[in-house]
């Protein structure tokens, strides 16, 4: 077997980056992922997008869609991955809650300077799932041929007053103390991350115990585990670049602005998924040019983008031949 091709590389931009806001993030940088070759032709670039708390290698967190028997191959494909500037992975980051705020816009903007910097012009297939999603989304319609087939996975067009306020509600948790903020602002993610019935499937204790409870000490390890690796401040900081996410924000409607992407989408849903519920992704597949809605179906809700791989890739040797 060929030895795998991987390259972890941190970008450096001089030029200042302007938000949306109006304020400047000068110097930053963006840590990024490569796997595989670049063809002559520069026809085989795959753009992989991670979430919330995700970093730039996929196939480390997609396990099963990503290398070795996932669709995504870096024997065939050139994978891109980008860490999202706020995140804690490599790219310019926070290191107090007075960060200026990042939108969903603004990262594409930072994506779209490494883009030429790699000289990449077209990029076969992006794909995302959650707030990858909405940075993809966004991506397409800033740049509606750059695309070939977009696969925006569990994600919206806008983010809605229901995700918002689970977001505040754990930035609430965070203003009130970083260190341990975090792990309840992560339990609180975790409801809405997965379903009554995954909890019930995998957290239902039958000894009749009156405390310690399965699902309670699940909700403190879910927090303990990402505390050990991820920074409250960077929680803090894409929690809010996720409730800034609208693709119609310069364009007078998010109809308008789905209709400017030229690239083939398949918006895939999640039937159990109670954050990003699937009429967000068919409302995607319904107002651009050429889009599909496809439904995985799982036990874990929202975070079923991330373990139903075997669907997905079915949903992809389909549709992304």
């Amino acid at each position: 077997m060929t030895p795998l091709k991987f390259n972890s590389v941190c970008y450096t931009e001089e030029e200042p980056l302007i938000l949306e806001s109006g304020d400047t993030l000068r110097d930053f940088r963006i840590q990024y992922t490569t796997y595989g070759e670049l063809n002559d032709e520069k026809s085989n670039v795959i753009w992989v997008f991670h979430a919330l708390t995700g970093n730039s290698d996929p196939i480390e967190w997609w396990e099963g869609l990503v290398g070795g028997s996932g669709f995504i191959n870096p024997e065939r494909h050139f994978i891109i991955c980008a860490n999202m500037i706020g995140s804690c992975y490599g790219s310019t980051e926070p290191t107090s809650y007075e960060f200026p705020l990042i939108s969903i816009h603004d990262i594409v903007k930072g994506f779209r300077k490494l883009k030429n910097h790699l000289e990449i012009g077209h990029i076969q297939l992006g794909i995302g799932g959650s707030m990858g999603g909405q940075i993809l989304l966004e991506w397409a319609v800033q740049e509606p041929a750059l695309f070939k087939t977009i696969v925006p996975i569990a994600t919206n067009a806008i983010h809605s007053p229901w995700a918002i306020a689970f977001n505040e509600t754990q930035r609430m948790a965070l203003r009130l103390d970083p260190r341990k903020g975090i792990e309840t602002a992560r339990a609180i993610a975790m409801l809405s991350y997965r379903h009554y019935a995954t909890y019930d499937k995998t957290q239902r204790d039958t000894d009749g115990r009156t405390e310690n409870f399965s699902a309670s000490s699940y909700q403190v390890y879910q927090g303990e585990k990402l505390n050990k690796r991820f920074s409250a401040y960077s929680y803090y900081a894409l929690s809010r670049t996720m409730d800034s996410h609208n693709v119609g924000r310069h364009f007078q409607s998010i109809s308008n602005a789905l209709e400017r992407i030229e690239s083939k989408v398949f918006a895939i849903g999640v039937d159990s998924d109670i954050l990003f519920p699937n009429q967000e992704q068919k409302m995607i597949a319904d107002s651009t040019q050429n889009g599909s809605y496809r439904q995985v179906t799982s036990l874990y809700g929202h975070d079923g983008f991330l373990i139903e791989t075997d669907q997905i890739n079915e949903i992809l040797k389909n549709e992304c031949v």
